[in-house]
């Protein structure tokens, strides 16, 4: 396990929204060199890059066509390199996105693979034996190749799915078994692709959808164990690389596969999702809503399920919002956002924090899809800055995504020194975390008061115990264990002899 990643807060930079240095319109790996300073005053050690690969972007970069070179947009791979020397002497780790279950259609892999002829690289993606098979239960692009076949996508039609094999063979006249060399050599080809970047200087890898590599692997046991065959790869290797897992089931990514760190997700059960965003009826039930209609228990459920399961083994990582979800403006009101960050830092495990996400950036309505974002676009906005051009973004006058035009936009000018702003909760709470192991990622933890329908929400850190109370109307709870000192509060709260009482939308830290 990389020593690093217990005091780890990371910090999501999605590359073409960050900051746009050239004046293109397109944010650059120079705009986040410039920046670094600003990452690391948030309290953020850790980056997550999203993808900067050379790409044809129908897909914001995940549909990768050259693993190995920067897209020329946001600059070279000597540029690269320099933000990973410049990074590290400030103390900063990246972790690179690796997209390792499918690439571009317009990558040369798949420009050969397409061919009538035979290659090596006639396996490296999933074709059925005829352009007259095409089985409903997989996603397929038919009637397209010169070759008489057609081939599985993982996602978006542009985004054709790289071949790990068959667990379960359900067609043997063109599904592979896992340990055919074809497929062996698309493992391989996954780890050339990762030690070339870890040589390069990076710190490890956020991997896109880890859980799709084997098809028909329902228990995702084979997936696992290419994996696991990677994570050995690294402990032998590579020791300090990380690699976080997008596959919201932190047993099998923790577990069984060798993950470090697995995302909770914003599926529909899930403890992020219970959280923030969980609707029924229509209606927001959101831990964190004001409205009070959230059950603390439907997360501490799930949340400690897979925290028991993998403790000691890896670590869970909760996050404020990512590229692929709705900031979290869009479900709650500012105060409530503040009780959910105040949260999300002091929880066990490794947290993650959407770029703007500390200003209180808004969700942005109605745009038009951009890069293959649809519905996500309004999240991938860029970066507000100051009140200038662009919102200090770009001095274009034409940014490929437009900036919040309200006229109370929050910026880093604006919010920085706010004493009322989301940014002075998110700074104090993650300089609480770094001062206090207790705080950080393996530090002890246990849940005082989580009852059905009823709050307060209360847990322990070690010496530290917290107070969560979102709804509009006091709590109180019975506590009999001597306090010394408050340590930090957001709102009103009052703690007598055997009792604490929270105000609405209140946090209370104290240490024992």
């Amino acid at each position: 396990m990389p020593k690093w990643l217990k005091d780890a807060v990371f910090y999501e930079i999605y590359p073409q929204s960050f900051y746009d240095t050239n004046g293109d319109g397109i944010g650059d790996i120079e705009g986040i060199i410039q920046k670094l300073d600003y990452v690391k005053g948030l309290g953020c050690n850790a980056i997550w890059l999203n993808p900067i690969y050379d790409s044809p972007f129908m897909d914001a970069g995940y549909d990768v066509r050259n693993y190995k070179k920067v897209a020329e947009r946001y600059g070279t791979n000597e540029d690269l390199i320099r933000l990973f020397n410049i990074a590290h002497q400030k103390g900063i780790k990246i972790l690179l996105d690796l997209v390792p279950g499918h690439t571009s259609d317009t990558h040369p892999w798949f420009q050969q693979a397409k061919k009538a002829e035979k290659s090596d690289l006639s396996n490296r993606y999933i074709f059925t034996d005829s352009v007259w098979e095409a089985p409903p239960q997989y996603r397929l692009m038919c009637g397209i190749c010169e070759r008489d076949s057609n081939y599985l996508v993982n996602f978006f039609s542009s985004q054709p799915a790289l071949n790990y094999g068959f667990y379960d063979i359900t067609h043997p006249a063109w599904q592979l078994p896992c340990d055919h060399p074809d497929c062996l050599a698309t493992v391989e080809a996954l780890k050339d692709i990762m030690r070339f970047w870890l040589d390069q200087g990076a710190d490890g890898f956020r991997v896109d959808m880890a859980d799709s590599l084997v098809k028909n692997d329902e228990e995702k046991v084979a997936t696992a164990k290419i994996w696991k065959g990677i994570r050995k790869m690294l402990d032998e290797d590579y020791p300090e690389a990380a690699l976080v897992a997008e596959w919201s089931n932190p047993v099998r990514a923790i577990n069984n596969a060798g993950f470090h760190m697995d995302f909770c997700l914003d599926h529909f059960k899930n403890p992020n999702n219970y959280l923030f965003r969980f609707t029924e009826d229509g209606e927001n039930k959101g831990f964190f809503n004001k409205n009070g209609k959230g059950n603390i228990k439907d997360f501490t459920r799930t949340f400690l399920d897979g925290y028991e399961k993998t403790k000691g083994n890896g670590y869970i990582s909760m996050f404020t919002c990512n590229h692929d979800t709705p900031r979290l403006t869009h479900y709650l009101d500012k105060e409530a956002i503040k009780l959910g960050d105040a949260v999300i830092f002091t929880l066990p495990g490794v947290p993650f924090l959407y770029y703007g996400d500390e200003l209180g950036m808004k969700y942005i309505e109605g745009l038009v899809s951009k890069e293959g974002g649809f519905s996500r676009t309004g999240t991938r906005t860029p970066m507000q800055w100051n009140s200038g051009k662009n919102l200090g973004f770009s001095t274009s006058d034409n940014p490929y995504l437009p900036v919040d035009d309200s006229a109370d936009a929050p910026t880093v000018e604006n919010q920085q020194n706010d004493p009322d702003s989301i940014y002075k909760v998110v700074t104090d709470i993650i300089k609480l975390r770094h001062e206090n192991e207790d705080l950080q990622a393996d530090g002890d933890f246990e849940i005082l008061y989580a009852e059905e329908n009823k709050v307060p929400f209360v847990y322990k850190r070690g010496q530290f115990v917290i107070f969560v109370n979102p709804t509009l109307n006091d709590a109180s709870v019975d506590f009999d264990i001597p306090v010394k000192e408050e340590v930090y509060k957001i709102k009103e709260s009052k703690v007598e002899s055997g009792k604490v009482t929270l105000g609405a939308q209140s946090f209370l830290m104290v240490k024992i």
